[in-house]
Protein backbone atom coordinates (compact mmCIF):
# COMPACT_ATOMS: atom_id res chain seq x y z
CA UNK A 1 0.00 0.00 0.00
CA UNK A 2 1.29 3.12 -1.15
CA UNK A 3 1.82 6.00 1.15
CA UNK A 4 0.72 8.52 -0.74
CA UNK A 5 -2.15 6.88 -2.51
CA UNK A 6 -5.27 8.57 -2.48
CA UNK A 7 -8.72 6.32 -2.23
CA UNK A 8 -12.25 7.84 -1.86
CA UNK A 9 -13.44 5.53 0.90
CA UNK A 10 -11.72 2.99 3.74
CA UNK A 11 -14.23 1.31 5.01
CA UNK A 12 -12.90 -0.04 8.65
CA UNK A 13 -14.15 -3.90 9.53
CA UNK A 14 -14.31 -7.15 7.93
CA UNK A 15 -18.00 -8.55 8.99
CA UNK A 16 -21.32 -7.82 7.34
CA UNK A 17 -21.96 -4.77 8.03
CA UNK A 18 -18.15 -3.47 6.12
CA UNK A 19 -19.05 -6.44 3.21
CA UNK A 20 -22.02 -4.74 2.45
CA UNK A 21 -21.05 -0.77 2.28
CA UNK A 22 -17.84 -1.06 0.76
CA UNK A 23 -19.95 -3.35 -1.91
CA UNK A 24 -22.13 -0.63 -2.28
CA UNK A 25 -19.52 2.16 -2.32
CA UNK A 26 -18.03 0.44 -5.28
CA UNK A 27 -20.98 -0.09 -7.15
CA UNK A 28 -21.24 3.63 -7.04
CA UNK A 29 -18.06 3.90 -8.95
CA UNK A 30 -15.97 5.17 -6.04
CA UNK A 31 -12.32 3.68 -5.17
CA UNK A 32 -12.68 1.53 -2.15
CA UNK A 33 -9.84 0.09 0.16
CA UNK A 34 -11.49 -2.21 3.14
CA UNK A 35 -9.35 -2.34 6.26
CA UNK A 36 -9.77 -5.58 8.37
CA UNK A 37 -7.14 -7.68 10.70
CA UNK A 38 -9.67 -10.76 8.89
CA UNK A 39 -10.19 -11.81 5.23
CA UNK A 40 -13.18 -10.72 4.32
CA UNK A 41 -13.99 -14.45 2.89
CA UNK A 42 -13.28 -15.63 6.13
CA UNK A 43 -16.17 -17.36 7.59
CA UNK A 44 -19.09 -16.09 9.98
CA UNK A 45 -20.24 -17.64 13.36
CA UNK A 46 -23.50 -16.78 13.67
CA UNK A 47 -26.42 -17.21 11.56
CA UNK A 48 -29.06 -14.32 10.25
CA UNK A 49 -32.66 -14.52 10.00
CA UNK A 50 -34.90 -12.19 7.63
CA UNK A 51 -38.82 -11.97 7.19
CA UNK A 52 -39.46 -13.39 3.87
CA UNK A 53 -41.53 -10.03 2.74
CA UNK A 54 -38.26 -8.14 3.24
CA UNK A 55 -36.20 -10.42 1.62
CA UNK A 56 -38.34 -10.37 -1.67
CA UNK A 57 -38.40 -6.76 -1.90
CA UNK A 58 -34.94 -6.66 -1.85
CA UNK A 59 -35.01 -9.64 -4.78
CA UNK A 60 -32.60 -11.17 -3.06
CA UNK A 61 -34.80 -14.69 -1.63
CA UNK A 62 -32.17 -16.86 -3.43
CA UNK A 63 -29.54 -15.96 -0.91
CA UNK A 64 -32.17 -17.80 1.47
CA UNK A 65 -30.82 -21.59 2.83
CA UNK A 66 -34.30 -22.10 4.34
CA UNK A 67 -37.27 -20.71 3.83
CA UNK A 68 -40.61 -21.47 6.58
CA UNK A 69 -44.32 -20.76 5.91
CA UNK A 70 -45.40 -22.70 9.16
CA UNK A 71 -44.14 -19.80 11.50
CA UNK A 72 -45.34 -19.82 15.07
CA UNK A 73 -44.95 -18.27 18.87
CA UNK A 74 -46.26 -19.62 22.46
CA UNK A 75 -46.87 -17.17 24.49
CA UNK A 76 -48.91 -19.55 27.24
CA UNK A 77 -47.39 -20.42 30.37
CA UNK A 78 -47.40 -24.06 29.08
CA UNK A 79 -49.08 -25.31 32.20
CA UNK A 80 -51.50 -27.76 30.83
CA UNK A 81 -53.46 -26.94 27.86
CA UNK A 82 -52.01 -22.51 28.59
CA UNK A 83 -49.89 -23.12 24.84
CA UNK A 84 -50.78 -19.54 23.71
CA UNK A 85 -49.58 -20.46 20.69
CA UNK A 86 -50.26 -17.83 17.83
CA UNK A 87 -49.76 -18.13 13.76
CA UNK A 88 -47.38 -15.22 12.32
CA UNK A 89 -48.86 -15.57 8.78
CA UNK A 90 -45.97 -14.70 7.40
CA UNK A 91 -42.77 -16.68 5.92
CA UNK A 92 -39.60 -16.41 7.85
CA UNK A 93 -35.89 -17.41 5.98
CA UNK A 94 -32.89 -17.82 7.21
CA UNK A 95 -29.81 -16.21 5.11
CA UNK A 96 -27.18 -19.08 3.40
CA UNK A 97 -24.13 -17.50 5.26
CA UNK A 98 -21.93 -18.30 2.31
CA UNK A 99 -24.09 -17.31 0.09
CA UNK A 100 -24.97 -13.76 1.55
CA UNK A 101 -20.93 -13.55 2.21
CA UNK A 102 -20.05 -14.20 -1.34
CA UNK A 103 -23.17 -11.76 -2.79
CA UNK A 104 -21.03 -9.05 -1.38
CA UNK A 105 -17.60 -10.38 -2.13
CA UNK A 106 -18.63 -10.76 -5.87
CA UNK A 107 -19.52 -6.95 -5.21
CA UNK A 108 -16.02 -6.20 -4.19
CA UNK A 109 -14.17 -7.97 -6.82
CA UNK A 110 -16.36 -6.32 -9.65
CA UNK A 111 -15.67 -3.25 -8.07
CA UNK A 112 -12.34 -3.10 -7.92
CA UNK A 113 -12.09 -2.71 -4.00
CA UNK A 114 -8.38 -3.27 -2.42
CA UNK A 115 -8.20 -5.31 0.77
CA UNK A 116 -5.90 -3.90 3.84
CA UNK A 117 -4.95 -6.99 5.78
CA UNK A 118 -4.32 -4.75 8.87
CA UNK A 119 -5.93 -2.79 12.22
CA UNK A 120 -5.98 1.00 12.06
CA UNK A 121 -4.06 2.33 14.85
CA UNK A 122 -4.50 6.03 14.09
CA UNK A 123 -6.91 8.11 12.19
CA UNK A 124 -5.40 12.28 11.82
CA UNK A 125 -8.17 14.10 9.77
CA UNK A 126 -7.84 17.46 7.55
CA UNK A 127 -10.37 19.58 5.07
CA UNK A 128 -9.71 17.08 2.93
CA UNK A 129 -10.17 13.70 3.85
CA UNK A 130 -7.66 11.82 6.36
CA UNK A 131 -4.80 9.60 6.76
CA UNK A 132 -4.83 6.31 8.59
CA UNK A 133 -1.92 4.75 9.87
CA UNK A 134 -2.01 0.81 10.42
CA UNK A 135 -0.92 -1.45 13.08
CA UNK A 136 2.30 -2.66 10.68
CA UNK A 137 2.88 1.49 9.92
CA UNK A 138 1.91 1.24 6.71
CA UNK A 139 -0.27 4.38 5.63
CA UNK A 140 -3.63 5.08 3.58
CA UNK A 141 -5.10 7.98 2.70
CA UNK A 142 -8.79 8.97 1.96
CA UNK A 143 -11.66 11.35 1.34
CA UNK A 144 -13.82 9.24 3.47
CA UNK A 145 -13.25 7.15 6.23
CA UNK A 146 -16.55 4.83 7.22
CA UNK A 147 -16.28 2.76 10.10
CA UNK A 148 -17.76 -0.57 9.82
CA UNK A 149 -16.00 -2.43 12.80
CA UNK A 150 -18.73 -3.54 14.34
CA UNK A 151 -20.50 -3.01 18.15
CA UNK A 152 -17.68 -1.71 20.06
CA UNK A 153 -16.50 0.37 16.89
CA UNK A 154 -12.79 0.90 16.54
CA UNK A 155 -13.06 4.76 15.20
CA UNK A 156 -17.01 6.12 15.48
CA UNK A 157 -17.40 8.19 19.06
CA UNK A 158 -21.29 7.59 20.87
CA UNK A 159 -22.21 9.36 23.99
CA UNK A 160 -22.79 7.21 27.33
CA UNK A 161 -26.37 7.68 28.41
CA UNK A 162 -26.48 4.74 31.00
CA UNK A 163 -26.17 1.10 30.84
CA UNK A 164 -26.32 -0.74 27.53
CA UNK A 165 -28.62 -4.36 27.34
CA UNK A 166 -27.50 -6.72 25.50
CA UNK A 167 -29.33 -9.61 23.29
CA UNK A 168 -27.46 -12.96 24.18
CA UNK A 169 -28.37 -16.12 22.72
CA UNK A 170 -27.04 -19.56 23.20
CA UNK A 171 -27.86 -22.16 20.14
CA UNK A 172 -27.55 -25.61 19.22
CA UNK A 173 -27.60 -27.14 15.33
CA UNK A 174 -28.20 -30.74 15.65
CA UNK A 175 -30.00 -34.13 15.89
CA UNK A 176 -31.73 -34.98 18.81
CA UNK A 177 -33.95 -37.82 20.07
CA UNK A 178 -36.77 -36.57 18.99
CA UNK A 179 -37.90 -33.07 17.09
CA UNK A 180 -37.76 -30.16 19.02
CA UNK A 181 -40.35 -28.38 16.94
CA UNK A 182 -42.86 -29.53 14.55
CA UNK A 183 -42.12 -30.71 10.97
CA UNK A 184 -41.29 -27.77 8.65
CA UNK A 185 -42.16 -25.43 11.36
CA UNK A 186 -40.34 -21.91 12.44
CA UNK A 187 -40.60 -20.83 16.06
CA UNK A 188 -39.52 -17.46 16.69
CA UNK A 189 -40.47 -17.19 19.90
CA UNK A 190 -41.52 -19.72 22.89
CA UNK A 191 -41.73 -17.87 26.02
CA UNK A 192 -43.70 -21.27 27.60
CA UNK A 193 -41.95 -21.25 30.98
CA UNK A 194 -43.77 -24.95 32.84
CA UNK A 195 -39.78 -26.54 32.85
CA UNK A 196 -38.47 -23.17 35.11
CA UNK A 197 -39.04 -23.62 38.85
CA UNK A 198 -40.98 -20.60 40.43
CA UNK A 199 -37.56 -19.04 41.94
CA UNK A 200 -36.36 -19.06 38.01
CA UNK A 201 -39.59 -17.95 37.06
CA UNK A 202 -39.09 -14.61 38.95
CA UNK A 203 -35.73 -14.48 37.16
CA UNK A 204 -34.67 -12.53 33.63
CA UNK A 205 -37.06 -14.67 31.03
CA UNK A 206 -35.85 -16.14 28.29
CA UNK A 207 -37.46 -17.81 25.10
CA UNK A 208 -36.66 -20.38 22.88
CA UNK A 209 -35.86 -19.73 19.02
CA UNK A 210 -35.66 -22.83 16.61
CA UNK A 211 -36.69 -24.16 13.62
CA UNK A 212 -36.54 -27.31 11.28
CA UNK A 213 -33.59 -27.45 9.20
CA UNK A 214 -34.86 -30.79 7.25
CA UNK A 215 -32.82 -34.41 7.08
CA UNK A 216 -32.89 -34.67 10.62
CA UNK A 217 -31.85 -31.59 11.66
CA UNK A 218 -32.56 -28.65 14.01
CA UNK A 219 -31.71 -25.49 15.04
CA UNK A 220 -32.35 -24.63 18.85
CA UNK A 221 -31.27 -21.48 20.66
CA UNK A 222 -32.34 -19.89 24.03
CA UNK A 223 -32.55 -16.38 23.99
CA UNK A 224 -32.31 -12.96 26.16
CA UNK A 225 -34.62 -10.38 24.63
CA UNK A 226 -32.50 -8.03 26.79
CA UNK A 227 -31.29 -7.05 29.92
CA UNK A 228 -28.36 -5.19 31.68
CA UNK A 229 -26.40 -6.88 32.08
CA UNK A 230 -26.55 -9.57 29.65
CA UNK A 231 -27.25 -12.70 30.64
CA UNK A 232 -24.16 -15.23 30.40
CA UNK A 233 -24.33 -18.41 27.67
CA UNK A 234 -23.65 -20.46 30.54
CA UNK A 235 -26.94 -19.80 32.49
CA UNK A 236 -28.73 -19.74 28.69
CA UNK A 237 -27.38 -23.37 28.16
CA UNK A 238 -28.53 -24.58 31.04
CA UNK A 239 -31.96 -23.00 30.78
CA UNK A 240 -31.79 -24.33 27.01
CA UNK A 241 -30.92 -28.33 28.34
CA UNK A 242 -33.31 -27.59 30.86
CA UNK A 243 -36.17 -26.75 28.59
CA UNK A 244 -35.45 -29.75 26.01
CA UNK A 245 -35.12 -32.15 28.77
CA UNK A 246 -38.21 -31.10 30.62
CA UNK A 247 -40.33 -32.26 26.74
CA UNK A 248 -38.43 -35.28 27.31
CA UNK A 249 -35.62 -34.14 24.35
CA UNK A 250 -32.20 -35.13 24.29
CA UNK A 251 -29.28 -33.82 21.98
CA UNK A 252 -27.57 -36.57 20.19
CA UNK A 253 -25.46 -34.87 17.71
CA UNK A 254 -24.04 -31.23 17.73
CA UNK A 255 -22.94 -29.99 14.39
CA UNK A 256 -22.35 -26.15 15.24
CA UNK A 257 -22.77 -24.26 18.67
CA UNK A 258 -23.50 -20.39 18.71
CA UNK A 259 -22.51 -18.16 20.75
CA UNK A 260 -24.69 -14.46 20.10
CA UNK A 261 -24.09 -11.19 22.22
CA UNK A 262 -24.63 -7.77 20.71
CA UNK A 263 -26.21 -4.42 22.22
CA UNK A 264 -29.81 -3.27 21.86
CA UNK A 265 -30.25 -0.01 22.57
CA UNK A 266 -26.65 2.03 22.43
CA UNK A 267 -27.07 5.42 22.06
CA UNK A 268 -26.98 6.83 18.66
CA UNK A 269 -23.43 8.24 17.55
CA UNK A 270 -22.20 11.80 17.23
CA UNK A 271 -23.37 12.42 13.73
CA UNK A 272 -20.41 15.46 14.18
CA UNK A 273 -17.87 13.72 13.69
CA UNK A 274 -15.57 13.46 10.69
CA UNK A 275 -15.95 9.44 10.87
CA UNK A 276 -19.81 7.80 9.13
CA UNK A 277 -20.50 4.64 10.96
CA UNK A 278 -21.94 2.03 9.39
CA UNK A 279 -23.90 -1.04 11.23
CA UNK A 280 -23.03 -1.95 14.43
CA UNK A 281 -20.72 1.00 14.69
CA UNK A 282 -23.86 3.13 13.84
CA UNK A 283 -26.18 1.32 16.21
CA UNK A 284 -28.14 -0.45 13.79
CA UNK A 285 -29.98 -2.68 15.66
CA UNK A 286 -33.16 -2.53 15.94
CA UNK A 287 -33.85 -2.00 19.82
CA UNK A 288 -36.75 -3.90 19.56
CA UNK A 289 -36.02 -6.99 17.87
CA UNK A 290 -32.47 -7.00 17.35
CA UNK A 291 -31.94 -7.72 13.80
CA UNK A 292 -29.56 -5.60 11.32
CA UNK A 293 -29.34 -7.16 7.97
CA UNK A 294 -32.33 -6.39 6.68
CA UNK A 295 -31.74 -2.82 7.48
CA UNK A 296 -28.53 -3.19 5.82
CA UNK A 297 -29.21 -4.72 2.94
CA UNK A 298 -31.94 -1.60 2.76
CA UNK A 299 -29.81 1.24 3.48
CA UNK A 300 -26.61 1.02 2.50
CA UNK A 301 -27.12 1.10 -1.17
CA UNK A 302 -28.49 4.88 -0.34
CA UNK A 303 -25.77 5.49 1.86
CA UNK A 304 -23.65 5.35 -0.73
CA UNK A 305 -25.27 6.70 -3.61
CA UNK A 306 -25.90 10.00 -1.20
CA UNK A 307 -21.98 9.70 -0.86
CA UNK A 308 -21.40 9.20 -4.08
CA UNK A 309 -23.28 12.42 -5.20
CA UNK A 310 -21.47 14.34 -2.64
CA UNK A 311 -18.37 13.64 -3.64
CA UNK A 312 -19.41 14.09 -7.07
CA UNK A 313 -20.42 17.65 -6.53
CA UNK A 314 -17.31 18.91 -4.33
CA UNK A 315 -17.97 17.80 -0.89
CA UNK A 316 -14.80 16.85 1.10
CA UNK A 317 -13.93 16.74 4.92
CA UNK A 318 -16.47 17.13 7.69
CA UNK A 319 -19.37 17.95 5.51
CA UNK A 320 -19.06 14.84 3.68
CA UNK A 321 -19.12 12.86 6.68
CA UNK A 322 -21.91 14.92 7.18
CA UNK A 323 -24.21 14.06 4.22
CA UNK A 324 -23.23 10.53 5.08
CA UNK A 325 -25.18 10.98 8.91
CA UNK A 326 -27.79 12.76 7.66
CA UNK A 327 -28.16 9.80 5.02
CA UNK A 328 -28.07 7.19 7.62
CA UNK A 329 -29.51 9.21 10.55
CA UNK A 330 -32.47 11.47 9.15
CA UNK A 331 -34.33 13.06 11.94
CA UNK A 332 -37.37 10.06 10.91
CA UNK A 333 -35.52 7.51 11.85
CA UNK A 334 -33.47 9.16 14.91
CA UNK A 335 -37.82 9.55 16.09
CA UNK A 336 -38.24 5.74 15.31
CA UNK A 337 -35.21 5.03 17.11
CA UNK A 338 -35.93 6.48 20.08
CA UNK A 339 -39.21 4.91 20.33
CA UNK A 340 -37.79 1.75 20.17
CA UNK A 341 -35.24 2.51 22.77
CA UNK A 342 -38.08 3.77 25.18
CA UNK A 343 -40.48 0.66 24.43
CA UNK A 344 -37.10 -1.64 25.26
CA UNK A 345 -36.82 -0.02 28.66
CA UNK A 346 -40.41 -0.45 29.45
CA UNK A 347 -39.89 -4.30 28.18
CA UNK A 348 -36.62 -5.16 30.28
CA UNK A 349 -38.63 -4.26 33.77
CA UNK A 350 -41.65 -6.47 33.06
CA UNK A 351 -41.17 -10.11 34.66
CA UNK A 352 -41.98 -13.58 32.69
CA UNK A 353 -45.78 -13.14 32.83
CA UNK A 354 -46.00 -9.97 31.38
CA UNK A 355 -44.00 -10.39 29.49
CA UNK A 356 -46.10 -13.31 27.85
CA UNK A 357 -49.20 -11.31 28.18
CA UNK A 358 -47.35 -7.98 26.06
CA UNK A 359 -46.51 -10.60 23.01
CA UNK A 360 -49.53 -11.85 23.08
CA UNK A 361 -50.96 -8.84 22.61
CA UNK A 362 -48.65 -7.42 19.99
CA UNK A 363 -48.99 -10.19 17.74
CA UNK A 364 -52.69 -9.75 18.11
CA UNK A 365 -52.54 -6.80 16.45
CA UNK A 366 -53.51 -6.78 12.35
CA UNK A 367 -50.59 -8.67 10.59
CA UNK A 368 -49.27 -5.60 8.89
CA UNK A 369 -48.68 -3.56 12.13
CA UNK A 370 -46.61 -5.55 13.83
CA UNK A 371 -44.57 -6.69 10.54
CA UNK A 372 -43.80 -2.87 10.18
CA UNK A 373 -42.95 -2.61 13.60
CA UNK A 374 -40.12 -5.14 13.59
CA UNK A 375 -39.27 -4.55 10.19
CA UNK A 376 -38.76 -0.65 10.79
CA UNK A 377 -40.52 0.01 8.23
CA UNK A 378 -43.72 2.12 9.68
CA UNK A 379 -43.51 5.98 9.76
CA UNK A 380 -43.52 7.81 12.91
CA UNK A 381 -47.34 8.47 12.83
CA UNK A 382 -47.99 4.77 11.93
CA UNK A 383 -45.50 3.47 14.56
CA UNK A 384 -47.20 6.02 17.65
CA UNK A 385 -50.72 4.37 16.41
CA UNK A 386 -49.51 1.01 16.71
CA UNK A 387 -48.25 1.59 20.07
CA UNK A 388 -51.13 3.11 21.34
CA UNK A 389 -53.32 0.48 20.25
CA UNK A 390 -51.01 -2.18 21.80
CA UNK A 391 -51.56 -0.16 25.02
CA UNK A 392 -54.70 0.28 24.59
CA UNK A 393 -55.19 -3.84 24.03
CA UNK A 394 -52.83 -4.88 26.74
CA UNK A 395 -54.44 -6.38 29.82
CA UNK A 396 -53.97 -3.89 33.22
CA UNK A 397 -50.98 -5.49 34.64
CA UNK A 398 -48.96 -4.51 30.92
CA UNK A 399 -51.06 -1.44 31.28
CA UNK A 400 -49.70 -0.62 34.32
CA UNK A 401 -46.41 -1.67 33.53
CA UNK A 402 -45.87 0.49 30.59
CA UNK A 403 -47.22 3.71 32.20
CA UNK A 404 -44.54 3.72 35.05
CA UNK A 405 -41.87 5.79 34.49
CA UNK A 406 -38.39 4.98 35.17
CA UNK A 407 -35.22 5.41 34.74
CA UNK A 408 -33.75 7.13 31.70
CA UNK A 409 -37.21 6.98 29.60
CA UNK A 410 -37.89 10.61 30.84
CA UNK A 411 -34.66 11.97 28.97
CA UNK A 412 -35.46 9.66 25.61
CA UNK A 413 -38.80 11.16 25.52
CA UNK A 414 -37.73 14.81 26.33
CA UNK A 415 -34.75 14.02 23.40
CA UNK A 416 -37.52 13.01 21.14
CA UNK A 417 -39.45 16.13 21.41
CA UNK A 418 -36.64 18.15 20.22
CA UNK A 419 -36.04 16.16 17.21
Amino acid sequence: MSPTQWRDVAVVGGGPAALCIAASLAKQQLQVTLVAPNEPAAPWPNTYGIWGEEVDALGLSGLLEHRWSNTVSYFGSGDGEDQGQVCHGRDYGLFDKQALQQHWLDGLSAGGVQHCNDVVQAVEHRSDGATLTTGSGNTLRARLVVDASGHDPALVKRPNDGPVAGQAAYGVVGRFSCPPVDPDQFVLMDYRCDHLSPEQRQQAPTFLYAMDLGQGRFFVEETSLAAAPALSFVSLQQRLEQRLAHRGIAIEAVEHVEHCLFPMNPALPDRHQPVVGFGGAASMVHPASGYMIGSLLRRGPQLAADLAGAMASGQQGLALAQVGWQSLWPAELRRRHGLYRFGLEKLMRFNEAQLRAFFATFFALPNAQWFGFLANTLETPQLLQTMLQLFSAAPNAVRWGLMEPRGRELNLMTRMLRW
